[in-house]
């Protein structure tokens, strides 16, 4: 099994330089959110609840509002279908009104790379992209207390591939738009062959 102990403290990993990879301004970011039920939110939103279940949260422990936020991004929409709906491995296009944005970066982003040799040098290994996920937020802890420059991590996306996958953190929250780029509901018919697709490449159900 791949390495992948508890992380160090912040202090001892803050002296093992950060691999950083910029996002340049421009770039664009994709996301899959739900406009209703339970966890309603907004394309454009950090989530501050937390530590979820996600594997990169960096909150705090005890679950609750805090001031530390989170936003899951992907390079591309088909990394996003894979991601959010895993635990049921079916797209449902109309439960919880799940809406698909696409947003372009106003500034140069700066984020922790754990997909090259980093996680080796600071006592991990690629593992942190696919092991047990508390840990996995543990490390996120302490990368955050360490990097106070890093604004979020690129990681490989264990269920597209290892397609890149971003996790914006609070600091990152200015480089965000005012407006979308792309911005439909997966209920939109224009969607339908983009959803059967990803549906057909990981085996997922399209509802």
């Amino acid at each position: 099994m791949a390495k992948f102990p508890e992380p160090p403290p912040a202090a001892q990993l803050a002296v093992i330089p950060p691999a950083h990879h910029v996002l340049p301004a421009g770039t664009r970011c994709w996301r899959i959110y739900f406009r209703g039920g339970p966890y309603a939110t907004a394309w454009n939103a950090l989530r501050g609840y937390g530590p979820t279940t996600a594997r990169f949260d960096h909150h705090l422990p005890r679950p609750r509002a805090q001031a530390r936020q989170v936003l899951y991004l992907a390079e591309t929409a088909l990394t996003c279908f894979a991601e959010v709906f895993q635990g049921t491995r079916a797209i449902d296009r109309r439960r919880d009104d799940p809406w698909l944005a696409c947003l372009e970066l106003v500034r140069a982003v700066s984020l922790l790379d754990l997909t090259g040799s980093w996680p080796t040098r600071a006592g991990a290994s690629m593992a942190i992209n696919s092991g047990p996920r508390p840990r996995a937020r543990r490390w996120s802890q302490a990368i955050y207390a360490a990097y106070p420059a890093v604004e979020g991590l690129y990681y490989a996306s264990s269920l597209d591939a290892n397609r890149p996958a971003v996790v914006l953190h609070d600091r990152a929250a200015s480089a965000l738009p005012s407006r979308p780029t792309f911005h439909r509901a997966l209920a939109d018919p224009t969607l339908t062959a983009a959803i059967v697709r990803a549906a057909r490449r990981f085996n997922y159900v399209a509802i």
